[in-house]
């Protein structure tokens, strides 16, 4: 366990009212890992990462910080630090003086603490400015001096609840690579709280995805992007395409589906063991592993009508319905001499057999606690 900075053993926050904010939270962070937690509103990413600061009570389970164990501990007693969205700087000092502040209250000596602050000031750039107050800040230098007052006291973790979510959107572009910079400098383990992809796929080692309290899938960035182990991962992330059909047959690791009234080939994941035949299941295509035309080396087809193209540079999403209120995005590279479609032109979309995967259902709270205690 010494090799891990935090582990999470049967985490549960359940509040007075009986509101269950986490239920059966297990991870282990390695030491100088990135990690996103990635979810949508209320789904108990902010609590689990509260619960690690010692702002929240764990109901049941057990947190270790590098092996030892700080469930019942306060936040001044467990090597942490935290960084929040509205940066709560001091209005009234100077960014030295707030950047310097935690090591005031610790009583470090003056020349010791002023070494250290000038240091940290140099890493996010902020030199310069020492002397300036938050308020003639731009927002995104305001954020660095968070950053560096979060970081000064050098903690094992730094727990990061929404940290760009106050930048406008070219600000967070340019932030993003500087928090991973000075990651990567300090060999911190960074634990950041996100409802944001594009956030936690760029910058995360690890990524878990969370749904109703409930932990979805833990693992690399492009392990959640490119193998997605349930419905709501393959929803929520990346442009994945869904369709439910019902099991035919099954042929050692792929199975074929019925479904839009065509069988389709379906790669089975190591995850999933048992597939019974005649079960309904849900399978997920990659909107860039689909091709449009015919193509007679590819084992599944589909025929659509073209609803639209979504434009992004020279990479291109055309939309196709494939029955009422089916629809299946196609991601290509598109050359300026290719023809235009029109609304409603038909075309078939194609994939190979190795490129649907199939899914486990999403994860609920009542699979872990049973349909009494859920």
């Amino acid at each position: 366990m010494t090799d891990f900075d935090i582990v999470l053993e049967n985490a549960y926050k359940t509040y007075p009212d009986g509101t269950r904010a986490v239920i059966d939270f297990n991870a282990e962070i390695e030491r100088g890992e990135f990690v996103s937690m990635l979810g949508p509103s209320g789904c108990g990413k902010t609590t689990t990462l509260r619960m690690m600061a010692g702002l929240e009570e764990v109901t049941e389970g057990r947190i270790f910080i590098r092996g030892k164990d700080v469930t019942d501990l306060p936040p001044s007693q467990r090597d942490t630090s935290m960084m929040f969205q509205s940066f709560a700087l001091f209005p009234h000092r100077t960014v030295f003086q707030n950047v310097e502040f935690s090591l005031k209250m610790k009583g470090m000596e003056p020349d010791s603490r002023a070494h250290r602050v000038w240091e940290m000031l140099e890493m996010v750039g902020l030199h310069d400015f020492a002397s300036r107050r938050p308020g003639e800040l731009s927002g995104g230098q305001q954020q660095r001096v968070a950053l560096a007052r979060a970081l000064i006291s050098r903690p094992t973790v730094l727990l990061l609840d929404e940290p760009l979510g106050a930048l406008d959107f070219n600000l967070r572009q340019t932030m993003m690579v500087e928090l991973k910079r000075i990651q990567r400098e300090l060999g911190i383990t960074f634990v950041m709280v996100t409802h944001s992809q594009q956030e936690a796929m760029s910058m995360a080692d690890k990524v878990v995805v969370m749904s109703d309290s409930v932990v979805q899938q833990i693992g690399t960035s492009r392990e959640v992007h490119e193998h997605p182990e349930t419905k709501f991962v393959a929803e929520f992330i990346g442009n994945n395409n869904l369709f439910q059909g019902i099991v035919k047959s099954r042929s050692g690791t792929m199975v074929f589906v019925e479904s839009l009234g065509e069988l389709f080939y379906v790669k089975v994941p190591s995850h999933i063991q048992h597939v019974p035949v005649g079960k309904t299941v849900w399978f997920s295509v990659r909107a860039d592993l689909m091709h449009t035309g015919d193509h007679p080396d590819m084992a599944n087809r589909v025929e659509g009508s073209y609803i639209a193209t979504e434009f992004l540079g020279t990479l291109e999403t055309d939309v196709f319905e494939l029955a009422p209120g089916q629809y299946v995005h196609v991601e290509q590279h598109r050359h300026l001499s290719d023809s235009v479609r029109k609304m409603g032109e038909r075309e078939f979309i194609c994939w190979s057999a190795e490129a649907g995967v199939l899914l486990r259902d999403s994860i609920r709270p009542e699979d872990i606690l049973g349909p009494a205690a859920a």
